[in-house]
């Protein structure tokens, strides 16, 4: 991971639908601008994280797998 984060959140362990939930959850408590790097093992995480942004408006600035490690970073959009 290149990009400075403010938050951290590791799902890693958790099936669909927890990663998603605890994700939204975590946005939530954020300000708008904020980085959140999410850490999962979840493979369906690769599609309801970007899906997640898309819909509720925050940017996916870095996705990527790390051996059986998908990382995340999510900046949150405008509130």
């Amino acid at each position: 991971m290149k990009q400075n984060v403010d938050h951290e959140l590791d799902a890693t362990g958790l099936l669909c639908p927890e990663p998603v939930m605890m994700l939204h959850n975590k946005v939530r408590e954020m300000s708008a601008g904020e980085r959140l790097k999410v850490t999962a093992t979840d493979p369906s995480t690769q599609r309801d994280i970007p899906k997640f942004c898309t819909f509720l408006g925050h940017a996916l600035q870095e996705q990527q797998v790390i051996e059986d490690v998908y990382v995340y970073v999510i900046e949150k959009g405008a509130d």
